[in-house]
């Protein structure tokens, strides 16, 4: 639904003045180990269902950072500092529009960074449900999340379509029953989703 999320960070981290090696080391590590059930503590898990608050999350991370000129970087409204460059994808807004209007069950799950700037205004015109997973204690991949999407929605997860950009997820959605639909370009995610409805979009 938004620009790929390195575009995002690459722009913070030269806003920022933030040394790019310290961020890759150390997000490497959390993103491998928070797509593995049997990791211990994980930040990115305690953020994505809400287990840790944004201020933790903010100061933990920027403990791990440096700035290029070898200074401390700011914990204190990290989080909104990196998600400054989202940009909504207008392409994907309007293919679920159409799909909601067209009288399709649509719904969005979305991993929460603590980011309390979702647009929400915008849901009613394209969703049916919303799934935040820091405000249902759950997280994508985990099973459990994508069974109380298919929930709210009314559908057995066999009839559900999980679109997403990150194949971790995909598999763990298929596993759990939806067809997987791999995000790269919205003209493309639409022809797909299109031909498993069987209707042209």
């Amino acid at each position: 639904m938004t620009n790929p999320i390195i575009e995002t960070v690459s722009a913070w981290l030269e806003t920022d003045g933030i040394d790019p090696d310290s961020y890759f080391t150390i997000m490497r590590k959390w993103v491998s180990q928070a797509y593995h059930a049997d990791v211990g503590n994980n930040p990115i898990h305690a953020l994505e269902r809400g287990e840790a608050t944004h201020a933790e999350f903010e100061q933990v991370l920027a403990s791990q950072l440096v700035l290029l000129d070898g200074g401390p970087v700011p914990g204190e409204g990290l989080l909104a500092r990196m998600f400054a460059g989202t940009v909504l994808d207008p392409d994907m807004l309007q293919l679920f529009r159409r799909l909601h209007a067209a009288g399709v069950p649509t719904g969005l799950l979305s991993n929460s960074w603590g980011v309390g700037d979702y647009p929400r205004d915008l849901f009613p015109d394209m969703f049916d449900a919303v799934v935040i997973s820091g405000e249902v204690g759950m997280r994508k991949p985990e099973p459990r999340i994508f069974r109380h999407a298919a929930e709210l929605l009314g559908l057995d997860p066999r009839e559900c379509i999980f679109i997403d950009d990150i194949e971790a997820n995909i598999t763990a959605a298929e596993q759990a029953g939806f067809s997987g639909v791999l995000h790269r370009d919205a003209d493309v995610t639409g022809q797909r989703v299109g031909e498993l409805l069987g209707v042209e979009l």
